[in-house]
């Protein structure tokens, strides 16, 4: 019996009719593997990955495959995005046996929970050195009862080996040195100095194929640029934006972004969109454009926050996860074209549409065409003859009927849950996009999702709260990411609406996730909330990769909220957390980007601004409508002890507006372009 029916993932219930007798993630289905000592088969994925609509359609419907499953296995379907804990412990397995990952992915464990084995796809019959499906079940199952010893040493084996990764780059060797000195500005030299040898400068973003965003990377060196005026760092991370921007990455005719590309020059794209990316790059993009004002990145916002608002977003208030890469079980098919229906359904703005978008008879992929822009829109116009804004509504018009033809396909799937953490990604999106842009709408899209994560969410009356919700039902305990990605979101919220509602609630998760994550001796957080059972061990996330971790985000998070809310404890826990990782960050930071711009901080200290008066607000908002990373806000039209930016500052008339750092203050000054000035920002940029 097949006992996916009753989950509410789209990925479990991609599953859910397959001949294969697929358990959930739940105590039962261990205990049968005990009761029957037989080994476990978990095989993990997600509703949106290629590769695992292919081993299901080859294998997993396959009705004698599935017999040879049920007869020797316990089999355990996950959604990764519904247990990135599970995910993580046994990928490190399939990196620890393999030296690669990847989904889907498929573990071998004991029936006790411990891996012996793994890998990621397997076809139907032997290709490309790797055993056919079947035989590589034929032998585990031999294994597993012939030679039951090798299996539980290796079994152990891998189990210390995952224990002990975290620990690989946790060291004391900065414990005892004084802060300025561990995060100097020679550090953050060096930290550039190594991302630089990364850049790909002929096409923008770091290395090679497949491709993708580098959110991380690139963030820092938009911050670094900020605080060094180092001009090759802003090239690059203006480079990259446009690349991916013109590319095929970027929906040229919905907005939003694929997850990656296939190709180093942005052509082709995987697909799948997800809300995470879409997210990182909305947040990415407005903090540029606000030190820019390109109205190219003003336009991409626009476009991507529409397409989430159309796509992604539920009547309740929450944001999806994923779109598929495939529809009609073809990848891609929904976002390509063929010349010849462009030319019937736009005529004679065909052959404008098709020059500017690179459109061909013979398409740049599988014989169709992916959308790109081979040149700038003022480049294009001149060549054309046509002045720059009236190419610009050409092209939207042609756009606009493109998209009504592209409305009638078979859409791809919906991945319809939502997570927390990644529901709190573009909540964060949309306040930076309210700073940088000052529409209300996105003010108020960020404010209505953090209601609908703060009740939807709930567990009970504490701070505790659940991981995803689907279909009225939320469930799994919250990892130490969604808590992290929350904080960050109700703080930047604050940032742009000083409701001190969201600032309180941050200061009360960050207490929540202290309480019940902090590893008291390294000074780090798990990954899953104390008392957790179902798993063979706890890890800690330490990796900036696609998402930023939760560690390297409760730094951020902690050193922000320990200025706005003066606690000490919050600040000196972000310092030891630094220093735990420091040689790893100095040596690794593509894979700690995060983590640097930590370090960034305190190599160059944060500004503490205090706007207080009647006209606090307007004036605030002015301040934020400038890029100025190196800062924390606060707004109030009297003072307040209760805040030590906002204690003893004020009185009657006047809104004043006081540049502090570590608590020592200026002499306050009136306008916006005063206090800009103080920070070394010119109000030309607003």
């Amino acid at each position: 019996m097949n006992h996916l029916q009753y989950e509410t993932s789209p990925y479990l219930l991609q599953h859910a009719h397959n001949p294969v007798d697929w358990h959930a993630w739940k105590p039962e289905a261990f205990e049968r593997a005990k009761a029957e000592d037989k080994p476990i088969l978990v095989s993990i994925g997600y509703s949106t990955c290629h590769w695992c609509h292919v081993m299901e359609r080859e294998s997993f419907e396959n009705e004698q495959v599935a017999a040879f499953m049920n007869e020797h296995f316990i089999n355990i379907k996950v959604d990764r995005e519904e247990r990135p804990d599970v995910d993580q412990i046994y990928m490190e397995a399939c990196q620890a046996i393999s030296g690669s990952g990847g989904w889907p992915l498929n573990c071998f464990l004991t029936p006790d929970g411990r891996p012996f084995f793994a890998g990621t796809y397997y076809p139907p019959r032997p290709a490309h050195n790797r055993p056919s499906w079947m035989q590589l079940l034929d032998n585990i199952s031999g294994a597993f009862r012939t030679r039951r010893q090798e299996v539980e040493q290796q079994a152990q084996q891998l189990t210390e080996t995952i224990r002990n990764a975290d620990n690989l780059f946790v060291k004391p060797d900065w414990a005892n040195v004084p802060a300025e000195e561990a995060f100097s500005k020679v550090l953050i030299t060096n930290i550039f100095s190594a991302l630089q040898q990364q850049f790909d400068t002929r096409y923008g973003g770091f290395g090679g194929a497949p491709k993708f965003p580098g959110t991380m990377g690139l963030r820092f060196l938009l911050e670094y640029h900020h605080l060094t005026h180092n001009s090759v760092a802003l090239n690059h991370v203006e480079f990259s934006l446009q690349k991916m921007i013109m590319g095929g990455i970027y929906d040229q005719i919905g907005g939003g972004f694929a997850r990656y590309a296939t190709d180093r020059e942005w052509l082709v794209p995987h697909f799948e969109k997800m809300l995470y990316d879409n997210a990182l790059l909305v947040s990415l993009l407005a903090d540029t454009y606000r030190l820019t004002r390109n109205p190219l990145y003003k336009e991409t916002i626009e476009q991507t926050l529409d397409f989430v608002s159309r796509e992604m977003s539920s009547p309740e208030g929450g944001f999806y996860a994923a779109l598929d890469a495939d529809s009609e079980g073809v990848e891609g098919k929904f976002y390509v074209w063929n010349k010849k229906e462009i030319e019937a359904e736009l005529k004679e703005e065909a052959p404008f549409f098709n020059a500017y978008y690179g459109v061909t008879d013979e398409g740049n992929w599988e014989g169709v065409n992916i959308l790109h822009r081979r040149q700038n829109l003022e480049d294009f116009a001149r060549e054309q003859g046509v002045g720059e804004e009236q190419a610009r509504q050409r092209l939207a018009v042609a756009g606009e009927r493109l998209m009504s033809l592209r409305a009638r396909r078979i859409r791809p799937g919906l991945d319809d849950k939502s997570l927390l953490g990644w529901n709190a990604l573009m909540a964060t999106a949309y306040a930076k996009a309210y700073a940088a842009l000052g529409k209300p709408a996105y003010r108020e899209a960020a404010e209505r999702n953090l209601a609908f994560l703060l009740e939807k969410m709930k567990q009970g009356s504490g701070q505790a709260l659940f991981h995803t919700y689907k279909e009225g039902k939320a469930q799994y305990d919250a990892f130490l990411d969604d808590y992290a990605l929350l904080i960050e979101a109700l703080i930047e919220t604050y940032q742009v609406n000083f409701d001190r509602y969201f600032l309180e609630q941050a200061g009360d998760y960050t207490d929540h996730v202290i309480e019940h994550y902090l590893d008291p001796e390294t000074k780090l957080f798990y990954f899953t909330t104390a008392g957790q059972q179902d798993l063979p061990l706890r890890r800690k996330d330490l990796y900036d990769s696609a998402l930023p971790s939760g560690n390297s985000t409760m730094v951020h998070n902690l050193h922000r909220l320990g200025i706005l809310l003066g606690r000490r404890d919050f600040s000196e826990l972000a310092i030891e957390m630094l220093r735990g990782v420091r040689s790893a960050v100095e040596r690794y930071p593509s894979s700690f980007a995060r983590w640097a711009r930590a370090m960034l901080y305190q190599a160059y200290p944060y500004y503490e601004v205090a706007v207080v008066g009647q006209n606090a607000g307007a004036k605030a908002k002015g301040i934020t409508a400038a890029f100025v990373p190196n800062m924390v806000i606060m707004s109030g039209e009297e003072s307040n002890e209760g805040f030590p930016l906002l204690a003893g500052k004020g009185g009657a008339g006047d809104t004043n507006i006081y540049i502090c750092k570590e608590y020592a203050c200026q002499a306050p000054v009136k306008t916006v372009e005063e206090a800009l000035a103080m920070m070394n920002i010119s109000s030309s940029t607003l």
